[in-house]
């Protein structure tokens, strides 16, 4: 049966999308068989959201080759893949939406990349040249799952507050729910922000527990302690939320405060964590900014109730 020139335009976009599913999949068992990160965490790697795009925009190019699409009709209908891969990543990867929010400007970019980029292959009907850039892909795609991927940061903040540092060091080590409404946007649209935090005594060893607004508690031990100066803990435990908390782990952190001498107390938070999804060029962007406004929050709440005195 004879296949009309327009119904190409479905059949590449259901072929590229059916190929990033398979591909993702195979993709996530090669790495979570070869990696050994500690953690029941499932790693996300380069390749799943460049090579793998890539890929998918070349395959609809292939079938669009037939058709007589402008490069306008190129660039609407990969958005069309696009909208399709973010369905299938909730549906069968569970990914959330504030999640896929964060992936879309990196999945949209690499789909537009490689679909004009197989509509300049096809064109030129250079079949050796075609195989190689393929090929190349695949290779890169290989390599990468198979390959060793660890990264880890640290993100530091700071702030002046007026008063002690004794009388800021209770509200370091635990505080009551924070009251003021959160201003990072992606806290305003849905995502988890810290909003009190407990500890089961005040001494070195203790435990502790930072709470977020969706009820999800962060267990940590007190490693350093002490007063008016450094307050250190260790993550023992972070719950896997689908919207961030299966790709990144907090590993440590701490606050540690320099009396200026005029009545002022330099407040810094550092934060270390560890990256389960890549590019990190990419996603660390992300990360960093998440991190900062979640000691932003907890250090502006510290600072409004020690100058509260």
């Amino acid at each position: 049966m004879k296949i009309k020139p327009s119904n190409y335009i479905g059949i590449g976009i259901a072929a590229a999308n059916l190929f990033g599913l398979i591909a993702l999949a195979i993709s996530k068992l090669i790495v979570d068989h070869y990696e050994d990160h500690g953690s029941d965490t499932s790693m996300f790697v380069f390749s799943d959201f460049v090579i793998i795009p890539v890929l998918m925009g070349i395959i609809a190019a292939w079938f669009w080759r037939k058709t007589s699409l402008t490069g306008t009709g190129y660039f609407g209908y990969t958005f069309l893949i696009f909208i399709v891969s973010v369905i299938l990543s909730y549906l069968f990867f569970g990914e959330g939406s504030i999640c896929l929010i964060m992936v879309s400007p990196l999945l949209i970019a690499f789909l537009v990349l490689g679909a004009f980029l197989g509509k300049l292959m096809f064109r030129k009907k250079n079949n050796t040249l075609n195989v190689s850039i393929v090929s190349l892909l695949l290779l890169v795609f290989a390599t990468d799952t198979i390959s060793e991927h660890s990264y880890q940061n640290m993100v530091s903040d700071t702030i002046i507050i007026h008063a002690t540092p004794a009388q800021i060091w209770n509200h370091v080590v635990a505080f009551d729910s924070i009251t003021e409404p959160p201003h990072y946007w992606l806290f305003k649209i849905g995502m988890p922000c810290p909003t009190a935090s407990t500890v089961d005594g005040y001494y070195e060893g203790a435990g502790r527990k930072c709470i977020f607004s969706n009820g999800y508690a962060f267990d940590e031990k007190m490693t350093v302690y002490k007063p008016g100066e450094d307050l250190t803990f260790v993550i023992t435990y972070q719950p896997r939320d689908p919207e961030i908390m299966g790709h990144i782990d907090l590993l440590k952190g701490q606050f540690l405060l320099k009396d200026n001498g005029d009545g002022t107390t330099t407040l810094t938070g550092n934060s270390w964590y560890r990256l389960y999804v890549f590019p990190t060029w990419y996603y660390n962007i992300w990360a960093e900014s998440l991190v900062r406004n979640v000691h932003l929050r907890v250090m502006d709440n510290i600072k409004r109730l020690s100058e509260k005195g």
